[in-house]
């Protein structure tokens, strides 16, 4: 018998509702569900191939353990669990938790569960080897809070529902539904921007598909920083800025003047590639406009000064007018009691405040608890006290996703112990000696924590599992709950959670990330207060009354920063000498060996690594392809589909590429997330993107360097845009490209 079950997609930002039809606990598909307050009947090629995810005959469904063959054997749970466990303790008897590491991808930060009970387990253990795809993707967005408004979990987002005027840089929500902004729909609202009068403008490289929608205006990739200087030049130089009312709102802004008087418009034009007049007219409109925001996203994040230019995103906001104003660049509200002082103390006693904590290798900062993850392998390979051992990698594919790949394939192999969480087999845990097959969204119930404060629509939503975990897949938290009891005698803090857990169990209310949802959902906004508040939320209430969700605030509040702002008068500090010496980091980069500019770019039936197995986002014979400009390729003698290698200071590669005019002259801009190389168990995924070198596309992370020294500084994250390439037809290369390539993994792998 067919049953319909609401609830939502937990892939990317919007969690856009669903509707699942399951028979005999199987799931049979899913569509859009149509009564969500927020997506309305909305969902993406991504979110209804699901199902195929789900069903995957590829799936990682039993405990796997490599055998002296170096292949993967079906085994109990028991004998993993209890060789893993032995071995761990006795890594950590002899090294300490300072040889035990645990790497998180992207999709952990869709499950309550997986990202809380690792950050208790790695916390509590004390390792400072805790490593999440955030260093390639979102980091610098923390560590600009934390300058700016001294707690790193504050991020304004765009009144997208009465904003007038939008600028978008380096962003494409169209592709991306929304990256640190939660807003199903979002193409409609974007368009309701200009159907009620505004404006809509993208600033990139490129001209997205967003772009394509609205006004495009091309910009020179990672000269974001220096637009944002000569945005408030203008601003400060026309007396533009209410500075009785900056001087309320914040501290330091002589020293945003005297930084951005030396980036006039005129002075930084050759560099940004944009116009004096239009920067001029740009920074004008923002503050004349009622009801402007600017918003960036991945292409600002990526560059040489990510965290400056994440910062001077805000900046222009607040010199304009714009933040924490309604229709402008607001904050959610969790509504929690308390909540300013609750993250001041957090950050106080733990270290998950900014530099907390240094690496062992390039003495960089963690953020969140986290160190940059390309520096992983060579925390592995370099020895001395410290030196990782032991590494768990729970719904990740470092692999793909850090630079040098192959330098991490190496280090990989060498640990003593490696065990991943997924239900896959990827080209990172082809080197693992267990693979422990872990649930999809739909085999647990959720309510995202992290999502609450970023929706631009006040917006509850909780689901149950609408199947049974497939085979004998767990949840993450199950698995760390059984680690946690396996060093309770060696780390006493461990120890302490032990006790909890089992306390917990005896008295019949086991900790679990549902409990924990339901107290989060009762004291934030909406919530019942434990019964003192009537009618209030609850998580069993948002299940069995609201399945479709509940919004709970018509639009965003103004008037947040004193919520969230911990610096002294809680005024937002805008002079922090380490965000001000980053400017140093917006120094040229010339090579006339790599005249060229790498971007990387979403795909609308791509995330990440690890959805090219499903056969519905495969249709059409997609190919990994580089876009170019004609012109760029005329001058090369390139044609259309050709085979062109792809050179940077620390790689090469080999692929297709594809001619358009909608990019800038001078940028190449080449996909993320491919490079399947057959060490990974999914079929289709090896098999995807075929050309005459081989099959699963490339890695175009064999382009970025892992050299301490070449990450951004506070937030240690890799840069990836604005790399200096240079691009050739492949069959006009001084000798064979396949020995090349060959030999420049060679070299990484051998650390040379």
């Amino acid at each position: 018998m067919h049953e319909e079950k609401t609830t939502y997609c937990r892939i990317c930002e919007p969690l856009c509702g669903m509707i699942a039809t399951v028979e005999d606990g199987k799931l049979l598909s899913l569509r859009p569900d149509k009564q969500n307050p927020l997506s309305k009947g909305f969902a993406c090629p991504k979110g209804i191939a699901f199902t195929e995810i789900v069903n995957d005959p590829d799936r990682v469904l039993h405990p796997l353990r490599k055998n002296e063959f170096g292949e993967f054997e079906k085994v109990s749970w028991d004998t993993a669990m209890s060789d893993i466990t032995s071995r761990l303790g006795a890594i950590h008897r002899r090294d300490g938790a300072g040889s035990i590491g645990w790497y998180f991808g992207n999709p952990a930060t869709f499950s309550t569960g997986h990202t809380l009970w690792v950050a208790n387990f790695t916390t509590l253990l004390g390792t400072p080897h805790v490593y999440s795809a955030g260093s390639q993707d979102v980091n610098n967005r923390f560590v600009a809070s934390h300058f700016l408004y001294g707690t790193p979990v504050a991020a304004p987002i765009p009144d997208i529902n009465r904003v007038q005027f939008l600028v978008i840089i380096g962003a494409n929500p169209v592709v991306s539904h929304g990256s640190v902004m939660s807003s199903p729909r979002i193409r409609e609202s974007l368009q309701a921007i200009t159907n009620r009068g505004g404006r809509v403008l993208v600033i990139d490289p490129r001209r997205t598909e967003t772009a394509r929608e609205f006004e495009w205006q091309p910009i020179v990739p990672d000269t974001d920083a220096l637009l944002l200087l000569s945005l408030l030049h203008v601003m400060f130089a026309e007396k533009l800025a209410d500075e009785d009312q900056l001087a309320e709102q914040s501290t330091g802004i002589e020293s945003i003047k005297e930084l951005a008087a030396g980036f006039a418009p005129e002075v930084t034009a050759d560099r940004t590639g944009i116009d004096p007049h239009t920067v001029r007219d740009l920074a004008r409109t923002l503050v004349v406009t009622d009801r402007a925001a600017i918003y960036g996203r991945i292409g600002t994040s990526l560059g040489r000064a990510g965290t400056l230019t994440t910062a001077l995103l805000d900046i222009v906001n607040l010199v304009a007018g714009n933040l924490d104003v309604a229709g402008g660049s607001m904050f959610g509200d969790l509504g929690i009691p308390g909540q300013r002082l609750g993250v001041a103390a957090l950050q106080h006693v733990s270290r998950f405040a900014w530099n907390g904590r240094r690496s062992r290798v390039g003495d960089l900062p963690q953020v969140l608890g986290t160190a940059p993850a390309s520096v992983m392998a060579k925390e592995m390979l370099t020895p001395g006290r410290g030196q990782l051992k032991a590494l768990f990698v729970s719904a990740g594919n470092p692999v793909l996703s850090v630079p040098n790949g192959d330098e991490l394939s190496k280090a990989l192999g060498d640990l003593e112990l490696m065990v991943s969480l997924d239900f896959y087999q990827n080209e990172t845990n082809a080197h693992a000696d267990y693979i422990l097959p872990t649930t999809t969204m739909y085999e647990r119930s959720d309510f995202l924590l992290p999502f609450q404060a970023l929706f631009t629509t006040p917006f509850k939503q909780a689901t149950e599992a609408v199947i049974p975990p497939r085979g004998e897949a767990r949840e993450e938290w199950e698995i760390i709950n059984e680690l946690v009891a396996s060093l309770a005698k060696q780390a006493p803090l461990l120890g302490g959670l032990h006790l909890f857990n089992k306390f917990a169990g005896l008295v019949g209310k086991p900790w679990t990330p549902t409990r924990l949802s339901d107290l989060v959902v009762r004291i934030g906004i909406g919530g019942d207060r434990f019964g003192l508040r009537r009618g209030g939320l609850t998580f069993e209430k948002l299940i069995n009354k609201f399945p479709h969700g509940k919004i709970v605030a018509d639009n965003l509040e103004p008037g947040q920063l004193r919520k969230i702002v911990t610096h002294r008068a809680r005024k937002i500090r805008l002079d922090a000498p380490e965000l001000l010496a980053e400017i140093d980091r917006l120094e040229r980069d010339t090579d006339p060996g790599y005249p060229l500019r790498l971007i990387g770019m979403r795909e609308i039936r791509s995330e990440n690594s690890w959805q090219h197995n499903a056969p519905m986002l495969l249709r059409g014979g997609r190919t990994h392809a580089a876009r170019m400009h004609p012109t760029d390729a005329a001058d090369r003698g390139i044609a259309e589909g050709e085979l062109i290698s792809v050179a940077s200071r620390h790689g090469q590669i080999a692929l297709p590429v594809t001619l358009t005019d909608d990019i800038k002259q001078g940028v190449v801009a080449i996909p993320h997330g491919w490079g399947h190389n057959g060490n990974g168990g999914w079929t289709r995924a090896n098999d995807a993107a075929s050309n005459d070198l081989g099959t699963g596309g490339v890695n175009v992370n064999k382009l970025i360097s892992s050299d301490p020294k070449d990450l951004e500084r506070l937030a240690g994250m890799a840069n990836m845009t604005g790399v200096p390439i240079q691009v050739a037809a492949l069959d006009r290369t001084s000798d064979s490209i396949r020995d090349r390539l060959s030999a420049s993994s060679d070299m990484v792998a051998s650390g040379e």
